[in-house]
């Protein structure tokens, strides 16, 4: 078994923990409190932010093989997912100018950040996020809400781009072959910080 296809094993209960939560089972629902949301939205912009550091500060230590890979990975998260999230603000009357990190978000980026100064670990610490939201847009397409705001955030990241690109996230952690028992450690904790992203602040 691969580095990836063993962390997503042990990742997915994790990944049906997030689809308990009340935030997640409320956009499954397309009944979620618009203010939630809101309040996950501007969270989750100024996240993306810092995950497209990330990508930077791992292209800068990647092979040349690779290195395209990961601009690529930043221009998509840069362009198209905080375009998203710029449209659904503008549905759901977030404040994107005005957020301000809270504790969750602080801590998930602050760890990704510290994380990437290890090109191996680095990807593992960031896969939680690739393939756990391509696995959840996954599942929850199959029934997806009716409310079609909730059903435009599913169907993006139940795209297959979305999954082609969480899939070369895996290719560079195989071949970056970091040490598997750093990797899983960095990769759970990144799922952690995951199931805790949901928690929006009030």
């Amino acid at each position: 078994m691969s580095l990836a296809r063993e962390l997503e094993a042990i990742g997915r209960p994790l990944v049906e923990e997030q689809l308990r939560h009340p935030t997640v089972a409320g956009i499954a629902r397309g009944d979620l409190d618009l203010a939630v949301f809101r309040g996950w939205l501007e969270q989750d912009y100024l996240f993306l932010h810092d995950y497209v550091r990330v990508f930077a500060r791992l292209a800068w230590q990647a092979p040349d093989g690779h290195l395209g890979d990961l601009v690529e990975l930043a221009h998509s998260t840069f362009f198209d997912e905080l375009s998203l999230h710029r449209a659904l603000a503008e549905e759901f009357g977030a404040d994107l100018a005005g957020a301000v990190k809270g504790p969750a978000c602080a801590a998930y980026t602050a760890f990704l950040l510290d994380a990437a100064a290890s090109y191996g670990e680095g990807l593992a610490a960031l896969y939680p996020c690739m393939w756990g939201y391509s696995t959840l847009g996954r599942i929850l397409a199959e029934d997806p809400p009716a409310d079609p705001r909730y059903r435009r955030w599913v169907d993006a990241y139940a795209d297959p781009g979305f999954a082609m690109l969480a899939g070369r996230v895996a290719v560079m952690l195989d071949e970056a072959a970091p040490d598997p028992a750093r990797a899983r450690t960095a990769f759970l904790e990144g799922m952690r910080h995951e199931l805790a992203f949901w928690d929006v602040p009030s």
